[in-house]
């Protein structure tokens, strides 16, 4: 993984770039216990732990819908 720049956002760790499939799991290795998500705008995001839906912070600031339950 190759960030342009990373940050803290409401405790979630954002990595801005161009990333794909084989990042998010080595992001799943590299923070264990911890969810990876890739975003709408190609980010990384490492969500703390814990049960439910995740919705990935950008998506949420870019209007995209969250995803139906069972999809």
């Amino acid at each position: 993984m190759k960030p342009h720049h990373n940050r803290l956002l409401n405790g979630v760790m954002v990595f801005a770039g161009d990333f794909d499939e084989r990042d998010l799991e080595t992001a799943r290795r590299t923070y264990p216990g911890r969810r990876p998500v890739l975003n709408a705008d190609g980010g990384l995001e490492v969500h703390p732990a814990g049960p439910g839906a995740l919705t990935p912070l950008v998506n949420r600031a870019v209007g995209v819908p969250e995803p139906e339950d069972g999809a």
